[in-house]
């Protein structure tokens, strides 16, 4: 983690978060540039002059989906309502909201580690546990048999949402909020309420974005501390 980079409005979130009356909701990108983020793009390391991931542009974050990488908050956070409203751009395809996340490269040199929240189509709200773990109920018929389970390399790692048909026609606007409160994580998609986790391995951390292989604009990050 990267604390030496903490931007001070995040500063303050994190702050904020830690008390019981901060509850007002903050805007994690200001709509000109990726203050308070820094992107961690691996094929970068041996071509400082490869093309960005991540963009600001008419006013939206933008994931363009490939060099496949992730942007990541300079700030850590715990106990927040997170809502991002997104839409794909063109065909779409694989992205996702990453929490908790920690340790950069954990997986496959690539994810952080961190609880995923999914927003790759047809799919949103899936949990992936990448170096972090989380129990849902009915945990065998989402997740597949016990044995199999782990949070590593080609164990089970995916835990399948509760709902079909929560995601809007390409084109249009979606919103994915995600609570995260104490170690319990809830995703809601379009209203929908898709996904709840708890005994979560991690109760904070950073915030990430992926770049995975499709175009997605953000037009809404906006977090909020929840009360305690």
């Amino acid at each position: 983690m990267r604390a030496q980079l903490i931007a001070p409005l995040c500063a303050l979130l994190f702050a904020c978060s830690s008390t019981s009356t901060a509850t007002a909701p903050v805007s994690l990108f200001n709509g000109h540039d990726l203050g308070g983020w820094h992107a961690d793009v691996p094929d970068a390391d041996k071509n400082p002059k490869l093309e960005p991931s991540f963009a600001a542009r008419d006013g939206h974050l933008v994931s363009l989906g490939k060099p496949e990488g992730h942007l990541i908050s300079d700030a850590a956070f715990h106990d927040y309502r997170l809502v991002a409203e997104y839409r794909w751009i063109g065909e779409p395809g694989n992205c996702g909201i990453l929490v908790h996340a920690s340790t950069p490269r954990r997986l496959y040199g690539m994810f952080p580690q961190s609880i995923e929240c999914q927003m790759h189509a047809g799919n949103a709200g899936d949990f992936w546990c990448i170096g972090e773990d989380i129990s849902v109920p009915d945990m065998e018929a989402r997740r597949g048999p016990k044995e199999s389970w782990g949070v590593d390399g080609d164990k089970a790692r995916r835990i399948k949402n509760l709902t079909d048909d929560s995601e809007k026609p390409a084109g249009q606007w979606n919103q994915m909020v995600i609570e995260c409160r104490a170690r319990e994580i809830d995703v809601w998609v379009n209203g929908d309420h898709v996904n709840h986790g708890v005994d979560c391995s991690a109760d904070h951390g950073q915030i990430a974005i992926q770049a995975e292989g499709a175009p997605c604009e953000f037009r809404k990050l906006e977090l909020t501390p929840l009360a305690k």
